[in-house]
C-alpha cells in the first residue's frame, strides 16, 4: 500500500510539473542548458515542451499500466537523470525559477534528484513476492 500511494504522489507531482512546462515555458527555459540546443537542433521552448510532455507521459503510465510499471518506474528513473544536467546548468548559472531562487536551493535541488530517481524504482517494484508482476 505503501508504495502505491508513493507511485500516485510521483504521478501526481509528474503530471502537475508536465502540465506547467506548457504554461510556464519561459520560466522552464532558463534550466536549458546552451549545449542541448546545439546537440539537439531544438530550441530552448521546443525542448521544455517535449520534457513536459514527457512527465505527462509517464504520469499517465504510472497510473494506467500496471503491467508496464515497473518499466515505467526506470524509465521515470532516467528521465530524472537526463533532465539532471539541466538542473547543474541552472545552478551553475545563477538563474531562478519558482521556489529555486536561491544559490543554496538551487545546489540543494541537486541532491534531489538522485531521491527521485530512486523514488521512481522503489514506488513501482512489487510489494512483497506474493504481489508479483501486476
Amino acid at each position: 500500500m505503501t508504495r502505491t500511494i508513493a507511485r500516485w504522489i510521483l504521478a501526481a507531482g509528474l503530471g502537475a510539473i508536465g502540465v506547467l512546462h506548457f504554461v510556464q515555458t519561459r520560466g522552464f527555459r532558463v534550466v536549458v542548458p546552451d549545449w542541448a540546443t546545439r546537440m539537439s537542433g531544438l530550441d530552448k521552448e521546443t525542448i521544455v515542451v517535449a520534457s513536459g510532455a514527457v512527465e505527462i507521459g509517464l504520469a499517465a503510465g504510472l497510473v494506467a499500466l500496471p503491467r508496464e510499471r515497473a518499466r515505467i518506474g526506470w524509465a521515470t528513473a532516467l528521465f530524472f537523470a537526463a533532465v539532471l544536467p539541466g538542473n547543474v546548468h541552472q545552478w551553475r548559472t545563477g538563474r531562478s525559477t519558482p521556489g529555486l531562487d536561491t544559490d543554496r536551493r538551487r545546489f540543494g535541488r541537486l541532491f534531489l534528484q538522485p531521491l527521485l530517481m530512486a523514488w521512481a524504482v522503489w514506488a513501482t517494484s512489487a510489494e512483497g513476492r506474493s504481489q508479483g508482476r501486476r
